[in-house]
C-alpha cells in the first residue's frame, strides 16, 4: 500500500465549491423523496480492477453535507481493487449522502483514473524507467492529480513555473536561439540548473554546448533518442516528453531514457468505474 500525504487543505474548499456546483439552490429530488430522518450506508465498490486513490477527498464531500457519518474503509488509496471489492462503507443521514453522491464519485473516480493510467505505465517500463507527470492537469486540481501520480507509483514534475529553469520551444522562438535562452537563464541563475526541450539533434547539440543539464527530448524517432542519450551520458540526463503509447514505454526504456514525462496520465485518464449503493438502515 502507497500513501503519500495529501494535506485536506489542498482540498476542503475545492470540495466545498464542487458541492456547491452541484447542489444550486437545492437537491429538489432528495428534499421531496427522502425524509430527513432516513438513516442509511452506502458502499463504494470497485466495478474493474482500479488503483485507488482520492478515498479521503469523497469522504470529505460526504462529512461537508453531514459532519457525523461515519467510514469503514476496506481498502486505501494505492491499493489495487479487482472488480467487485468493496472499497468503503460510508454510514449516516441518507439525504446527505444522496446529495454528495456525484461530487465525491467525481473526485474518487477522476483520481482513481490517473493513478490506475500511472501504475500501468510505471508496470510497462519495467521498473528502470520513471514515469513523470507534467503541468497538463485540470485547472485547479493540480495538487490532486499530481497526489495521484504519486499514488500509482509515478513522479511529479515542477508543481508551477516558480519551480526550476525549463525553456520550451516557445521561449526560443521568442529571444531568436536556444543558446542565447540558455545563457540568459544561467546569468539570471548560475545555480540552477536549466533544462531544455530539444526536438532534432541539432537542437540536442546546441543545448548541450550551452550547458544544459537536462534534455527534454520531443522527437518521435528512436534513433535519434539513442543517438541523444549517446550524446548526453555523464553530460546530462534525458527526459522524453509527448504523447506516448503504453506499449513504447518498454522501447524508451531500452533505449537508454532516465525520465519518461506524460501529460496524458492526468489530463486524459479515464474515469475508473467505481459505484455507490445505498441501503437503508
Amino acid at each position: 500500500m502507497i500513501e503519500p500525504s495529501l494535506d485536506p487543505g489542498l482540498y476542503r474548499e475545492i470540495v466545498r465549491r464542487a458541492l456547491a456546483e452541484d447542489l444550486g439552490w437545492g437537491d429538489t429530488t432528495t428534499l421531496v423523496v427522502v425524509p430527513p430522518d432516513v438513516r442509511a450506508t452506502g458502499t463504494l465498490t470497485a466495478r474493474a480492477d482500479v488503483v485507488l486513490a482520492g478515498l479521503e477527498v469523497a469522504v470529505e464531500a460526504f462529512r461537508q453535507l453531514d459532519p457525523a457519518v461515519t467510514v469503514v474503509a476496506r481498502r486505501h488509496d494505492g491499493d489495487l481493487c479487482r472488480s467487485a471489492e468493496p472499497i468503503a462503507e460510508i454510514t449516516g443521514l441518507a439525504a446527505p449522502m444522496l446529495t454528495a453522491e456525484r461530487t465525491a464519485l467525481n473526485f474518487l473516480r477522476h483520481l482513481s483514473g490517473v493513478a490506475s493510467v500511472t501504475r500501468w505505465l510505471v508496470q510497462a517500463g519495467g521498473g528502470g524507467l520513471r514515469i513523470a507527470d507534467t503541468r497538463k492537469t485540470l485547472p485547479l486540481l493540480r495538487a490532486l492529480q499530481k497526489y495521484a501520480v504519486r499514488v500509482g507509483g509515478g513522479s511529479n514534475s515542477r508543481l508551477a513555473l516558480d519551480e526550476g529553469l525549463v525553456i520550451k520551444a516557445n521561449h526560443v522562438r521568442v529571444v531568436g536561439g536556444l543558446r542565447l535562452a540558455v545563457e540568459r537563464a544561467r546569468a539570471a541563475r548560475p545555480d540552477t540548473p536549466i533544462e531544455v526541450e530539444t526536438a532534432t539533434i541539432a537542437d540536442v547539440e546546441e543545448a548541450l554546448a550551452a550547458g544544459a543539464a537536462v534534455l527534454l527530448f520531443t522527437g518521435s524517432a528512436i534513433d535519434d533518442l539513442r543517438h541523444t542519450v549517446r550524446l548526453c551520458a555523464g553530460r546530462a540526463r534525458v527526459v522524453v516528453s509527448g504523447p506516448i503509447p503504453v506499449e513504447d514505454v518498454a522501447t524508451l526504456a531500452l533505449a537508454g531514457a532516465d525520465v519518461v514525462s506524460m501529460g496524458s496520465m492526468t489530463e486524459s485518464a479515464p474515469a475508473a468505474d467505481i459505484s455507490f449503493e445505498l441501503r437503508p438502515l
